[in-house]
């Protein structure tokens, strides 16, 4: 199971397909998954908060997020979902390819709107919520999509699309902002390349001296810079991402524990129940028989 399988695991309700690409689905943090790991696509993304709170990481920095929140996600951000102390989450993932949105034609929407959004020259925010300026007109943009999406009438893909650019130009005419700075270019690049290589290899035994290697570095500089980034050693991070892959794992499949862990890269059975239990605070057998 890589991130895109994690991610998507839940039940779609939508009709998206290649030559219309908009999914659907609602999640539950930390009932469906304990967490959803650092990752990227070229898709964008809306987070839509529905109940209760839960923390959102964009580009490495993390916001807690509450009910009514919509999170904006930008094609190639990396991004992440997490418990927000003891409290649970509710919430809806949106998930479009630009092209339904983009002219196959230069226009003015593509060129002075959402290029230079997808290369930073402009920005929005991230977090849409109650308190920001037509809080209210924004949202229902997303509910009437939702709405849309209960029966799919139709020649709802024109419906869809018109939410959809609703939304935008009300972000676009009353919170654009010309004076982002993003985070460095190069930080963010460096680390897609090590979560990708993460997603891509947790399974299999991965030394510093083999992340290192991928990004052209030495195995002190790699260290260094990687808990200097995320604020946790290499190691603790790669267990953790390998915690996260077992539990869904435990409650999605009847498979052995012992596989279980052998799958997502622990080679000691011990090793893995007592990392477990630290992170979730129950055993792998416990945690799947209370679900």
């Amino acid at each position: 199971m890589n991130i895109s399988e994690y991610e998507n695991y839940q039940e779609k309700k939508s009709h998206g397909s290649p030559s219309f690409p908009y999914t659907t689905y609602l999640c539950s943090i930390p009932l469906d998954f304990s967490s959803v790991p650092l990752h990227w696509h070229e898709e964008m993304e809306i987070i839509y908060i529905k109940k209760g709170r839960g923390m959102i990481t964009i580009d490495l920095n993390s916001h807690p997020v509450s009910a009514g929140t919509l999170v904006l996600i930008l094609p190639g951000q990396l991004h992440g979902i997490s418990q927000y102390e003891k409290d649970s989450m509710e919430y809806e993932n949106i998930i479009f390819h630009p092209d339904i949105l983009l002219s196959k034609t230069a226009d003015d929407c593509s060129n002075d709107f959402f290029l230079p959004l997808f290369s930073n020259m402009i920005s929005l925010p991230a977090l849409i919520t109650p308190e920001l300026e037509n809080y209210e007109k924004i949202a229902s943009c997303i509910d009437e999509a939702d709405e849309i999406c209960k029966t799919y009438p139709k020649a709802f893909q024109f419906a869809i699309k018109s939410r959809l650019f609703s939304f935008f130009y009300l972000l676009f005419s009353t919170c654009a902002d010309t004076s982002h700075l993003p985070k460095s270019k190069r930080t963010l690049d460096k680390m897609k390349k090590i979560i990708k290589y993460i997603d891509c290899n947790y399974m299999e035994k991965i030394t510093i001296t083999d992340i290192a290697n991928e990004i052209g570095v030495s195995a002190s500089h790699f260290m260094k810079y990687f808990k200097n980034t995320m604020g946790t050693s290499f190691t603790c991070y790669l267990n953790e991402y390998r915690l996260t892959m077992a539990s869904r794992l435990l409650l999605s499949s009847d498979t052995p524990i012992l596989l279980i862990a052998n799958d997502v890269g622990f080679d000691n059975l011990s090793y893995f129940n007592r990392l477990f239990k630290k992170r979730f605070g129950t055993t792998p057998s416990n945690y799947r028989k209370s679900r």
